[in-house]
Order: C-alpha cells, then structure tokens, then sequence
C-alpha cells in the first residue's frame, strides 16, 4: 500500500464516520424528543435517498473534474449538515443534516473510486487497490458510531443530555475537515475527454452494453444478499430466543469477516481471477442460506454469519475491478455512480419487500427464496468476461 493510497482511505473512513455517526445520533435524538418510530424511519432513509437521486450526476462530475472538486464539495456538505444539527438539534435540521452527510458520503466515494481505480497500473494492482479501499467503509461503521455514542454518554452533565449530543455533532463536523486536510495534496490524474463533436454520452449507451447490464445484476445479486441478512437475522434471532447482544454479536462477527477477507485479498490478488471468486461467492451464499434457518443455537447462527462475511466481504473489490475495465475510462465515474444509484434504490426498497415476504412465507422462507435467486443467478456471474478495451480508451 502506498502512502498516497493510505491517505485516501483515512480521509475516507473520516468522511464516511461523519455520516455513520450523524446516523446513529439523529435517530437517538429524535426518539428522545419524542417523535415517533415511524419519524424516525423516514428520517434513516433520508441517508440513501440522496444517493439514489445524486449518484449519476456526481459520477459525470468526477468525470469531468477529477477528483479534488468533487471532495471540497462532498466535505462542504457533511461538515455543514453536522455542524447545523450541533447549532440545531431539532427535527427538520436532523432531517437536512442527514441528506447533507448522507449525498456527501456518495460523492466522495464515487471521486475516490474512479481515482484509484485509474491509478492502478493492470488488473492485479485494480483488485489490490479496491481491497484496501473497501475497508474503509467498515472502519467508518465502528469508527463514526463509537466515538459519537462515547460522547452522547459522557461529554455532558448526565449520559444523553443535548450537550452531550451537540458534542458528538462537533466532533462529526470536524472530520470531514480532517478529509480534507488528508486528501488535499493528492496529485489529480489526467482527464479522458469524450471525441469532440460525438453524440453526448447517455446511461443508457452504459447500459446497454451487456457486460456492464450483466455485472450490474450480479452487484445487486450480492447488496440483496447483505441486506436480507442484516433485515432477516434480528427478526430470526429472535425468533431463537436469543438475547439483544447476541445477535449484535453474530452480526458483528458478519462485519468482521467481510472486513478481514477485504485485508486478506491484496495479498493474493495475483492469484485470484474476478469471475472465479465472484462465482464461489455466490455458491456459498446460496448454500449459507439453505442452512442459515435451521440453525438453532448462537454458535451455529454465528458460523454461517461468519462464512456469509467472507464470501460477500469478497465481492466488492471484484466488482470494482471489474466495472474499470470493462467500461470507457472517460465514463468511469458515470459508471461508478449508476452502481452506486442502483444498488441504493435496492437498498431503500428491499426492506419493505422482505418484510412483505416475511409475513406470507415466514422468515425462513425469505432466506431460502433469496437463496434459490442467488443460486440461479451464478450462471449470469460464470458469463462475466472482460472484453477487449473500448476505442476511447486511448484518448
């Protein structure tokens, strides 16, 4: 790893706390003032929404500006919408200050994206690259929440006083300066300029080529995958009978097992073919999903979040590789930011259709359903191939 790289990946897990965070003291916030879960619901979705709406055009921005622009506006945004909750700490602003930290979060992870990915040299050094950067949304998901929930409890006269939530709201203000202040120097890589005088470039040409098309569905094969378990195992624990720290527990051994095969991956990338370890992925996550429902126990729960950790932990990095090169390099944060779009819209519908499920066919049937998708979506994953580079490439 490089020092360069080692700087973009703290500056992202800064940027990203802010809004890891700003989610867990939003939502506290507003429950201690009294609103109601079903406010409080609307105001966590907030987080994604933005990045549904605002993922394409940041990536066609990154495209054409690089990627300092897009960060100094990304940092404007998480720093403003922490520091008015910290001025503010009243619902409409909680409400601004996650579509402020939430859109900032996806902008700067399409810029930082399509910058190491363009960095990388050839497709060994893609999955390397891509490895390291994808820890650091894990490390933000402990980093952002911890901190802030030592300074709800403490910075104040008595544990969850607003003092101490304005602390907290400071402190998530300041990190995104800290951002900054990290990726500031990065030297920005020449521009890929689309031929003068062409057809302006639409997402539907991405779309319609049938690798991306195909690559896309496989992404979202593996995002309902995580997000079926992160919905469906509370509700199975308890079902089980198991205690709330439990099964925190068995999701945070899931949390920790995709984040240490992503710390595994840069060492053996030169081994590892993309197609070969985004099939395998999805074997065993078809297969963790047959026997996720008969568990019975904790341990046995944890086992298969375990294996579920590694294999979709894998993915992402794969992915990543994959999309840079088989997509334009002049459209790469294009690229980057329908991902990004897609699998968000996914994300912010498929609770609601799990839980639909849930109450027809029961818990274990969402299990085994999404399981028998996943399984019949590895033939669409064994059809990935990278084609030869597009003609804009040499631009």
């Amino acid at each position: 790893m490089t020092p360069e790289l080692l700087r973009l990946i703290v500056a992202q897990v800064c940027l990203h706390a802010a809004m890891t965070g700003t989610r867990l003291a939003s939502p506290l916030l507003a429950l201690k003032e009294g609103h109601s879960a079903a406010t409080v619901g609307v105001l966590l979705s907030l987080f994604a929404l933005t990045q549904v709406f605002l993922a394409l055009p940041a990536g066609r921005f990154a495209d054409r500006h690089g990627l300092r622009l897009p960060l100094q506006i990304a940092v404007v945004a998480a720093t403003s919408g922490a520091a008015l909750a910290a001025l503010f700490p009243v619902l409409p602003v909680l409400c601004l200050a996650a579509l402020l930290t939430g859109g900032a979060t996806g902008i700067a992870l399409i810029a930082l994206q399509r910058h190491v990915g363009r960095a990388a040299a050839n497709p060994t050094q893609l999955k390397q690259v891509f490895s390291w950067l994808a820890i650091s949304p894990a490390a933000a998901n402990f980093v952002g929440p911890f901190a802030t929930g030592l300074l709800i409890d403490h910075a104040g006269s008595v544990p969850g006083d607003l003092v101490g939530y304005r602390t907290a709201f400071v402190l998530l203000a300041v990190l995104p300066v800290i951002c900054w202040l990290l990726a500031r120097g990065t030297p920005e890589l020449p521009m890929m300029r689309a031929p003068a005088g062409g057809p302006k470039p639409r997402a539907w040409d991405l779309l319609s080529q049938p690798m991306f098309r195909r690559l896309l569905f496989v992404n979202w094969l593996q995002s309902a995958s995580w997000d079926v378990h992160t919905f469906v195992l509370p509700l199975l624990g308890h079902d089980r009978g198991l205690s709330a720290s439990v099964i925190g527990a068995v999701l945070g051994a899931f949390a920790v097992a995709a984040a240490a095969i992503r710390v595994v991956l840069p060492m053996v990338a030169s081994h590892l073919k993309e197609r070969t370890v985004i099939t395998a992925s999805n074997i065993i996550t078809a297969l963790v999903f047959a026997v996720y429902p008969l568990m019975t126990t904790a341990l046995g729960m944890g086992a298969c979040s375990v294996a579920l950790g590694i294999a979709l932990g894998a993915v992402q990095p794969m992915v990543m590789s994959m999309l840079h090169q088989i997509t334009p390099h002049a459209r790469h944060g294009e690229a980057l930011g329908l991902r990004v779009m897609t699998l968000n819209a996914s994300s912010v519908a498929m609770p609601m259709l799990f839980g639909a499920a849930g109450s027809l066919i029961g818990i274990a049937g969402v299990f085994w359903l999404v399981g028998g998708i996943v399984a019949a979506g590895t033939r669409a994953v064994w059809g990935l191939k990278v084609p030869p580079p597009p003609a804009d490439h040499s631009l």
